[in-house]
């Protein structure tokens, strides 16, 4: 198919539904309520089930119960929103149901702002809610790799019987970038072997994210925890630019692992050995190759639209056998290239020590700013 020019949220929504997407349930806020409008149009021209719900928590009650049935099934929000859903989420992953769920984040903490932000990572990827759980979390840096992701969501979402989660910000949901969206794909109807889907002819199955007994709910816990290890050995994803000689690496993802990807192409043309690690995949996070290149790095920087979130994972990949850096910029605030790029040069000409704390270092810098 030919490219087109296409908003984020727009791409978004069209590809759930050429994936096909059979049952959305939501609630406007922004940045992501064009994705919601999207659909709001589409779904009942196609036949199939849209619902604008009273308040997040209803949509996201509405997505458990669809996907108890076994349809391909998605809800879409921005930070507060997604807060509002936590129990629901939790729930869905007690359950051990496929759900999709796309978060176009903003500024926060609290109410915030509706500028492009990536400070949900923590709620991302540390399971959102209540109990012993963790989301498969995936992050575009592009419209066409948004597109991309929500086909992947919804098989992973259903290899696995878990939350799928695409963590975007307000800068991929708001951008327009030519872009080549997938051929419409015919509903395929599944009755899968847990699924509830009323079928008379077969014994009665029952979904439930209640175990009374702690003993069955130990089982549960565990049987979650093995399928995740299954998901850090198998769905890994990440994206690797001029890492090959690299004595510098940094590390971002989305929006800001884009902008930083400029930012190592100006470093090179000065001849700095700089390269770029974009993880993809959050949750599971790229622990492997991160514990290969802090083995033959000299220093890390990583890059977030927040105040280190990431950060922590970063270092904790890293083990402390490399200097790591930070550059954060919360609130809403898109970095510039060059921005990171004198943050390169900072680097490359400082004294490093892997004992210094990379979140402190960098307040004290940001607040002389």
């Amino acid at each position: 198919m030919a490219r087109e020019l296409i908003k984020g949220n727009v791409a978004m929504a069209e590809s759930a539904i050429r994936y096909g997407l059979e049952a959305y349930f939501g609630y406007p806020i922004t940045p992501q309520t064009e994705l919601l409008e999207h659909l709001a149009k589409r779904m009942p021209e196609l036949g199939r089930a849209f619902v604008q719900a009273e308040s997040e928590v209803a949509a996201i009650n509405m997505v458990y119960g669809a996907a108890c049935t076994g349809v391909r099934v998605m809800t879409s929000s921005s930070s507060p929103g997604v807060s509002l859903m936590s129990e629901g989420i939790s729930y869905i992953a007690g359950t051990e149901i496929p759900a999709v769920l796309i978060n176009v984040m903003r500024g926060g903490p609290g109410l915030g702002n509706i500028a492009p932000a990536q400070s949900d990572y923590n709620q991302a990827v540390r399971g959102g809610g209540h109990g012993d759980y963790r989301n498969i979390v995936l992050a575009p840096a592009s419209v066409q790799e948004a597109i991309d992701l929500v086909g992947l969501s919804f098989d992973l979402a259903e290899k696995y019987r878990t939350i799928a989660m695409i963590l975007a910000d307000g800068s991929i949901g708001q951008m327009m970038e030519p872009a080549e969206l997938p051929e419409m794909r015919p509903i395929q109807r599944k009755d899968p072997e847990w699924a509830t889907n009323g079928n008379p002819n077969r014994p009665r199955r029952q979904l439930t994210s209640i175990y009374l007994e702690p003993h069955d709910e130990e089982i549960t816990n565990l049987r979650l925890l093995k399928r995740w290890q299954d998901i850090q050995t198998n769905e890994v994803r990440y994206k690797e630019y001029y890492l090959d000689d690299a004595d510098y690496v940094i590390v971002g993802f989305g929006t800001a692992g884009r902008i930083a990807l400029s930012a190592v192409r100006a470093a090179r043309a000065k001849g700095i050995k700089v390269g770029l690690l974009r993880p993809i995949t959050l949750s599971p996070f790229p622990v492997a190759v991160m514990d290969e290149l802090s083995q033959r790095a000299k220093a890390f920087l990583v890059v977030e639209m927040n105040t280190g979130q990431m950060l922590d994972d970063v270092r904790m990949a890293v083990r402390g056998r490399a200097p790591i850096e930070f550059y954060g910029r919360p609130g809403g605030v898109v970095p510039f290239p060059d921005e990171i790029m004198s943050e390169i040069e900072r680097m490359t000409h400082a004294k490093l020590n892997s004992q210094t704390d990379p979140r402190m270092a960098w307040l004290e810098r940001a607040l002389a700013r």
